[in-house]
């Protein structure tokens, strides 16, 4: 194929971008976190609802969804019965993964925030609980490890 009779042209009013100035690289930056973490969000809210389904399929009834007190959130709570269960929910791409970002520190928030939400309950705090935490990996496997909180 011939380039003849074809013109080339370069508009020079208009050239090349320059490359980002530091300001607009970090702009950038922090709007991809942003994006990631609205993704991450909307992430847990699904599984945390998927969760949410295999519990009531096995027949416990939802009580809260993301309940939050002075002492933290807790992603689920449960009837089972007279007693209660509260439910960290952990997704990530492999139950091992998903499993480590439960930190210590998290761990004695949600015994604290579950204290508080039992002491709104008939029985305050001897009403029957426990602490699960639901695994969900990449493919949507959901492991839960009952009393995983618990003595």
């Amino acid at each position: 194929m011939s380039m003849m009779g074809q013109q080339l042209s370069f508009d020079f009013r208009n050239p090349a971008p320059a490359a980002p100035s530091r300001e607009q690289a970090h702009e950038d930056g922090r709007r991809a976190r942003v994006e990631r973490g609205a993704l991450g969000h909307r992430a847990g809210l699904s599984a945390e609802a998927r969760v949410a389904q295999d519990y009531e399929r096995r027949g416990y009834r939802v009580a809260r969804r993301r309940w939050r007190g002075r002492c933290g959130e807790i992603d689920l709570i449960l009837h089972d019965g007279a007693g209660l269960i509260f439910v960290e929910v952990k997704k990530s791409r492999s139950f091992d993964r998903a499993l480590q970002r439960l930190s210590s520190r998290q761990i004695a928030r949600l015994l604290r925030a579950g204290e508080e939400f039992a002491g709104t309950q008939p029985l305050g705090s001897l009403t029957e609980m426990r602490f699960d935490v639901a695994l969900m990996n990449e493919q949507g496997m959901i492991r839960v490890m009952e009393n995983a909180l618990g003595p």
